[in-house]
């Protein structure tokens, strides 16, 4: 399923002194790099943003087909003395599931009610498919089990979460429980589609009662496709149903998204706890060591993808007078907020970088002291793509690279050498991995990393290799391009094959590095594309669309992006 959202401004075109489209083969004498073995079975030492969890090995291996469930990702599990507020906070790291060894006096038989979350039902019965011996399992429709899934009881053994959702093309970002609810019941004066699968509305109707005949009904697998059909309209589906083209709206103020937010006031949050006779729930329950909910802040990672920085000319001017933290004030909130932060630094820092010229040419570098706003804003990883990295020459680079990694942030991209700027930028947060990987097609030469000499990594088959093999490991991978530079806010037809083309690798998000002017966005294949984030910190003020600047903020849960929220600026002074 693939949506492009653009929008469209009449404008003219400035340029700013970057090169035009030109051949981009490597000069004589450079080799594109063959990426290491060793980098995609043991990755660098990763930047720990916070202290990861560890994921043991589960000896009862989960469904392949429910994501969110992995080898020993389970959680403490429930009794039916706990309270519920229990089951509300972080999990620990767990420890490896071990079967109890004792063997059940009889096999005993678990099915589900109608309404219980897919995931849940498909874990019961991957675990009668695991232990056959004990368990067997039962549809709905057939004799009585001894064991039954049903949203509510007197024995927790979870607590799931629902999000109301909208198509990615909304513009309302919060919503409250008393609208949700006169949707539901068709007291709605909104001009707006309430649509949910039809699990989802069995389960809500064991709360609300019935819904109303307004409500759309669907199969899970027609629900996207009909939500974007019918808009305006919302749905409400499991949190971990969530994908980037749809957008999780705000309830009664609490955002999902964050993983501050608690959630003993979030009003959908329901239980699901198994019925049966005292002695099966009893033999049964040591054996659940799977899921106690679906929203866990422990699986949860934000990235913060930004724009074209460039820290001279005006903007460097600016920052002189007013001081060098002064420019992020407003975006620096945003940044920080974030796991991890990303800023694409497309000059590098010199020790002999003269005094900053608001009129200068193309010819860049910036003073060793602006480097405290990166580090003020939290800058966890640097995007090394750009065409002016070799602007002040081979010393600057070293020197700048240094710099970071005594401020121990990463980079990527680009490097000392041509094998250097060929490594992506690893980390692991909240059982996330996560990998930063870019590349520059456009050139310069000048600009590109040769086999003795840095500058960025150019494109070429060796980059898409690099996207699939760590696709295949399960790495999320956040690619970019360093692409030609347009004007405009649509891209141009081929710059949306060419990162497609990144997305068919195995890229989980592309996002374009080069746009000094924002451009519009497309969901392809299940992922996310920005053609062009525009400036973060630059001082092109001649049209609106080189002053709009976004920050993307990528939600991965469980080694899956799962949303896509969108911050907007505008360049002021």
């Amino acid at each position: 399923m693939k949506r492009l959202y653009i929008i469209f401004l009449l404008l003219f075109i400035v340029g700013c002194g970057r090169p035009d489209p030109q051949d981009t083969e490597l000069s004589d004498g450079q080799t594109r790099p063959t990426i290491p073995a060793e980098w995609l079975t043991k990755p660098p030492t990763p930047v720990i943003i916070s202290t990861a969890l560890a994921i043991p090995q589960s000896s009862v291996p989960n469904p392949a087909d429910t994501p969110t469930l992995r080898p020993g990702s389970q959680e403490p599990t429930a009794t039916a003395e706990q309270d519920l507020s229990t089951l509300l906070s972080p999990s620990p790291t767990s420890e490896p599931f071990i079967a109890p060894t004792a063997v059940l006096n009889k096999q005993l038989t678990i099915s589900a009610a109608p309404g219980v979350p897919a995931q849940l039902r498909d874990s019961a019965r991957h675990l009668t498919e695991t232990l056959p011996n004990d368990f067997q399992w039962l549809e709905p429709d057939q004799e009585s089990a001894d064991i039954t899934f049903q949203l509510g009881n007197d024995n927790p053994i979870a607590l799931w979460t629902y999000v109301v959702a909208a198509p990615f093309a909304t513009i309302k970002d919060e919503i409250s429980l008393e609208e949700v609810l006169a949707l539901w019941s068709g007291d709605s004066t909104e001009d707006e589609t309430l649509v949910v699968a039809q699990d989802t509305a069995v389960a809500l109707s064991n709360i609300w009662g019935p819904p109303a005949a307004e409500v759309t009904q669907v199969s899970a697998e027609n629900l996207r496709d009909t939500l974007w059909d019918k808009r305006p309209s919302l749905t409400i589906i499991p949190f971990e149903e969530l994908a980037p083209d749809l957008k999780a709206l705000r309830l009664d103020g609490h955002s999902l998204l964050d993983p501050t937010s608690a959630l003993e006031d979030y009003p959908l949050v329901f239980s699901v706890g198994v019925s049966g006779e005292e002695q099966a729930i009893a033999d049964f329950l040591p054996f659940w060591q799977l899921p106690t909910s679906n929203r866990d802040p422990a699986r949860m990672t934000r990235v913060a993808m930004t724009g074209v920085t460039a820290l001279v000319r005006a903007t460097a001017s600016q920052m002189e007078t007013d001081g060098i933290l002064t420019a992020g004030v407003d975006v620096a909130p945003i940044l920080r907020a974030a796991d991890i932060t990303h800023i694409s630094n497309e000059v590098s820092f010199a020790e002999d970088c003269p005094e900053p010229n608001p009129v200068g040419g193309t010819v860049f570098c910036s003073k060793d002291e602006y480097f405290a706003l990166l580090e003020d804003l939290g800058t966890d990883v640097v995007e090394l793509t750009g065409n002016h990295v070799n602007d002040w020459g081979p010393e600057a680079v070293h020197h700048t690279l240094e710099m970071y990694e005594e401020a121990n942030i990463q980079f990527f991209g680009g490097g000392r050498d041509l094998e250097e700027s060929a490594k992506p930028a690893i980390f692991q947060h909240n059982r996330n991995r996560i990998a930063f990987v870019g590349c520059n097609p456009v050139g310069p030469n000048y600009a590109w990393a040769g086999a003795s000499s840095p500058g960025s990594q150019p494109c070429g088959p060796e980059f898409l290799e690099q996207i699939e093999s760590l696709s295949a490991q399960g790495v999320t991978v956040i690619a970019t391009q360093q692409y030609y530079e347009f004007y405009h806010y649509p891209p141009t037809s081929q710059q949306q094959e060419d990162f497609k083309e990144l997305v068919d690798a195995g890229a989980a998000a592309v996002s374009g590095s080069q746009g000094h002017h924002a451009q519009g966005f497309e969901f392809y294949d299940g992922a996310f594309i920005h053609f062009g984030l525009g400036n973060l910190f630059f001082d092109q003020m001649d049209m609106t669309g080189t002053r709009q600047s976004f920050v993307d903020i990528y939600t991965i849960y469980d080694g899956r992006l799962i949303n896509v929220e969108l911050w907007t600026g505008l360049i002021e002074d």
